[in-house]
């Protein structure tokens, strides 16, 4: 049937789109897939450097991209996919899609300390405050720490701790939103299960109202500017 006017609607898996008599290709299949993602493997999909890329450890038959990004040195979940519209929801502030951490800390955190963990403080780019924070032990030497946030700012987990003045030495990403990382082994990536992409369209159905701070929280103190102590990587070749 010819089409004369643009608000005619097709559905691509019925309907054959032919324009000056050539097919439409089909829109590809979409893919979600769950990546425990090594250390030393770069968020990206090509790397002007030529480190080995996440992309490297999914093989699939269509192109994936990562759903936000993780820091080379930072371990865990890590969801790719080719679907753009989930990706961007998934990413947008205005959902607050939790994601928690296990962090190692330089220094002594003991229980005494989580009301200052969790009351907040003031970055460079406004105001970090988790969800939840959780001690899981440690020494005078370092601590282990989980933290919950509901932002993907950029080195956000690695800023608010050394901000508490405890410098981060090891982070891991088990959860983010309803993905749990859980016996993955490391640089392993598996589908999500039908199950698993419902939970993530749920989880970002509709947008989630201001978080304020606990009753009677008083204001976030702002950090003093401390440098954040990145590794850096020799780049064969540089």
């Amino acid at each position: 049937m010819p089409v004369t006017s643009p608000a005619t609607l097709a559905d691509p898996d019925v309907d054959a789109v032919t324009v000056d008599g050539r097919p439409l290709p089909r829109a590809e299949a979409k893919r979600y897939v769950l990546l425990n993602k090594p250390r030393g493997y770069v968020t990206t999909r090509v790397d002007p450097h030529g480190r080995p890329v996440v992309t490297d450890l999914a093989a699939e038959d269509v192109r994936l991209y990562p759903v936000g990004r993780l820091d080379w040195d930072v371990e865990g979940v890590l969801l790719l996919t080719n679907d753009g519209a989930l990706t961007h929801r998934l990413l947008h502030p205005r959902y607050a899609l939790p994601r928690v951490y296990e962090a190692r800390v330089e220094g002594r955190v003991t229980r005494a300390d989580l009301a200052r963990w969790r009351r907040g403080v003031m970055l460079e780019d406004g105001v970090a405050r988790p969800l939840a924070v959780e001690w899981q032990g440690g020494g005078a030497r370092e601590s282990r720490l989980r933290l919950t946030f509901a932002e993907g700012r950029k080195h956000e987990v690695k800023r608010y701790c050394q901000a508490l003045g405890h410098r981060v030495v090891a982070l891991r990403r088990v959860a983010f939103g309803p993905i749990r990382l859980g016996a993955l082994p490391p640089g392993a990536a598996r589908r999500l299960t039908p199950g698993e992409v419902r939970a993530l369209r749920d989880a970002v159905a509709a947008p989630v109202a201001a978080r304020p701070g606990p009753p009677g929280a008083p204001p976030c103190p702002r950090a003093r500017a401390r440098p954040i102590m990145i590794e850096r990587r020799r780049v064969p070749g540089r």
